[in-house]
């Protein structure tokens, strides 16, 4: 007995039990049962061959791979975002530079002058380099340090991450918090 089945990976041929002569002996010709089975088997051969692509999704979406950003992580960023706009959007506004247009702080170039890690960053903003003065405790020489007040290193090191991570996606807006 052969059944077309209404699933589309079905449509262009017909199902069939895989022996019915032996089936039509167990249940003697039950038309319906048999219809019903061969649609069973169809419906199988689908979910057989849609579970490759779905698992892949599953996995894709799945929190294991694609963790959720946790509190903490955005805490960092508010906290780093509050303390750009204290000590740095003088010059650096949305990443760029106004003194210096070559040394903005976007990806390429950061790459291209060399300062594309967190710790070179580190180092720029507690050093200084050019044109662009030192914020750290113990920066020297004095005449490329600010003269306003000097930042804590884990606020430099705050600053250097979120930079980064600015950097990385191409300075999206954040919002503030209000610190």
């Amino acid at each position: 007995m052969t059944v077309l089945c209404m699933i589309p990976s079905c449509l262009s041929k017909s199902c069939s039990l895989a022996n019915p002569t032996k089936r039509r002996n167990v249940y003697e010709g039950d038309k319906p049962f048999a219809q019903r089975e061969n649609k069973l088997a169809c419906e199988l051969k689908l979910l057989k061959s849609l579970a490759p692509p779905l698992m892949t999704v599953f996995i894709a979406l799945s929190p294991i791979v694609n963790p959720p950003v946790s509190v903490g992580q955005t805490v960092d960023v508010q906290k780093g975002a509050a303390l750009f706009n204290r000590a740095c959007i003088g010059c650096h506004y949305e990443g760029g530079n106004i003194i210096q247009p070559g040394a903005t702080l976007f990806l390429k170039d950061l790459q291209r002058n060399g300062v594309d890690m967190e710790e070179e960053i580190y180092r720029v903003t507690y050093y200084g380099k050019g044109r662009m003065p030192g914020f750290g405790q113990n920066c020297t020489p004095r005449g490329q340090c600010t003269f306003g007040p000097r930042l804590q290193d884990d606020e430099i090191k705050l600053l250097a991450e979120f930079v980064k991570s600015q950097a990385d996606q191409d300075w999206p807006k954040i919002e503030n918090s209000g610190d």
